[in-house]
């Protein structure tokens, strides 16, 4: 037996390109959670990076008339990938769905993949004697440096 889909954090900080070519090899279908880089999550730091304002994504999309929200999904979707943004804004919900009617270039997509610098928005912790840290920190393979 094999996954039928795996889902996994992914944007253009934390492309995956190599596991996610991989499941495509294996016909794995790969979904992406915050793929917008989860901006609302409450654990975030202020010195974390915003893919919403990175000025590089904006231009992008002014270039098709486009947020950066709707570059970032047209992103994935181009690359084969199914992504679940999180919205509760009725607007926004709608505007992730107005992502069809533009292409981005080769060049683009080959732009935002070369943004990626293995950050991750979505790190587990929990609390040890009052302090924070990584659900799997103690993991043997922590912190993950797998080739993918």
């Amino acid at each position: 037996y094999k996954p039928a889909v795996l889902q996994i954090e992914s944007h253009p900080y934390l492309t995956q390109k190599k596991l996610i070519e991989f499941c495509k090899k294996n016909n794995i279908v790969v979904t992406a959670y915050s793929p917008l880089g989860s901006p609302d999550r409450p654990w975030a730091k202020e010195s974390d990076p915003s893919l919403l304002q990175d000025p590089r994504i904006v231009e992008i999309g002014q270039k098709y008339g486009k947020s950066a929200a709707q570059v970032l999904i047209r992103f994935q979707l181009q690359r084969g990938v199914i992504v679940i943004p999180k919205s509760v804004n009725p607007e926004r919900i709608q505007q992730n769905f107005d992502t069809t009617d533009f292409n981005l270039t080769v060049e683009e997509i080959e732009f935002l993949e070369s943004f990626n610098r293995n950050w991750r928005a979505c790190v587990p912790t929990k609390e040890v004697d009052g302090e924070t840290v990584p659900r799997d920190g103690e993991h043997l393979y922590y912190p993950f440096h797998a080739e993918f």
